[in-house]
């Protein structure tokens, strides 16, 4: 007898690094600063763009950006922005690569002032992780009350490419919301 194929949320499609993200990583709650800036930065990426895009690109932004070392991104300079426009491996945007360097001082002055990242961004869901119960794609909102009250105070501490959606779609990445669907064995797992 065969084994029946687990049943995923759609999106993650047929391509295997997607799948593989989907399995291993999307919805994993997260308090480590150094992956939460990483998702910090290739959400920010990704905004127009597909996942999947940034899924392939992500090596080399782990390369191009010092393996998201928010302190070595944050002293950035001229040279290194011309590096990573000439760098054909990323989204070569200049907006989201001065985001990117804002981003890591803007983080820095989280971390000194919360002592750790992931207590900031946790307290947006009073430290825990938020269980929704999507039966369709559909269900799934953009943004939430949660990623707009991050959005807003992201924005006023100098954060950039932070807009609501892309704060919800940081949340879920990073496993501060469970928005798998019931139907998706990962639902389960990671409850």
């Amino acid at each position: 007898m065969t084994a029946k194929p687990a049943t995923r949320c759609p999106w993650a499609g047929t391509d295997p690094l997607s799948i593989r993200y989907h399995d291993r990583e999307w919805g994993v709650p997260l308090r480590d600063d150094r992956r939460l800036f990483e998702f910090l930065i290739l959400e920010g990426a990704q905004a127009g763009l597909s996942w999947i895009t940034i899924l392939r690109k992500r090596p080399a932004y782990r390369a191009a950006f010092a393996r998201f070392d928010p302190r070595a991104v944050a002293a950035f300079g001229a040279r290194d922005v011309r590096r990573l426009l000439a760098d054909e491996g990323i989204v070569r945007n200049r907006l989201k690569i001065d985001a990117a360097i804002a981003n890591g001082r803007a983080f820095l002055a989280v971390q000194a002032e919360h002592r750790r990242f992931a207590d900031f961004v946790w307290s947006f869901t009073g430290g825990r992780v938020l269980i929704n119960h999507w039966t369709r794609p559909s269900d799934v909102p953009a943004e939430t009350e949660a990623s707009r009250a991050l959005s807003t105070e992201l924005r006023r501490r100098g954060f950039r490419f932070v807009g609501p959606t892309t704060c919800y779609a940081f949340m879920q990445a990073v496993g501060m919301v469970n928005d798998h669907l019931v139907s998706c064995f990962r639902h389960r797992q990671l409850r």
